[in-house]
């Protein structure tokens, strides 16, 4: 069971790592074509270059339409893909300065607590994520530049967020075991 929920975590990890650098690279294009464009209109590259400035943005060179609505989904959907990878491993930033001088069993059963804490909460977020999504379904609003269905983006973010909450109630469950019998099951960061 720990491997398919280590492969499911860094598989969704990697998913989103891919969009994260798709978004990117969509932005850099962005910017760089904004800037061109900028640069080509103005009264210098219009002398300097003349008939190339032109042509240049006759081809279109500029802004890449919609960027900003494909930069919120792709970054919404990776945030939510490298959650499960942060839950499994442990890597949640932890203030341990009044904890650490406490006995390993009492540090496990407060790691055990907020983990359920924690799964409990990334459940609620996403029972909100999929009825904000049915509602994007229902009333079939789209994005202003590219139209496509607001409800894509949260399908994507509820499908990596139904991957934290398995990845989430498998931890509390072996958090849970860790408190009780003293052992170390899940890995650490």
């Amino acid at each position: 069971m720990q491997r398919f929920i280590r492969q499911l975590a860094r598989g969704t990890a990697l998913l989103g790592g891919l969009v994260l650098i798709a978004v990117i690279a969509l932005t850099t294009v962005s910017i760089v074509g904004r800037s061109l464009n900028k640069l080509l209109h103005s009264d210098g590259a219009q002398a300097w270059l003349g008939d190339a400035s032109r042509w240049l943005l006759d081809l279109g060179l500029g802004e890449v339409n919609g960027s900003y609505e494909l930069l919120e989904a792709g970054v919404a959907f990776a945030i939510f893909s490298f959650f499960p990878v942060c839950q499994l491993y442990a890597s949640h930033a932890t203030v341990d300065v009044f904890t650490s001088f406490l006995p390993d069993r009492i540090n496990r059963m407060i790691l055990a607590f907020w983990e359920v804490v924690l799964t409990a909460a990334l459940i609620l977020i996403s029972w909100r994520l999929f009825e904000g999504m049915q509602r994007y379904v229902n009333n079939g609003e789209t994005t202003l530049f590219l139209q496509f269905p607001v409800w894509w983006a949260y399908a994507a973010s509820f499908a990596a967020s139904v991957v934290i909450c398995v990845v989430g109630l498998y931890c509390a469950a072996l958090r849970l075991a860790e408190s009780l019998t003293g052992r170390d099951l899940l890995p650490s960061s």
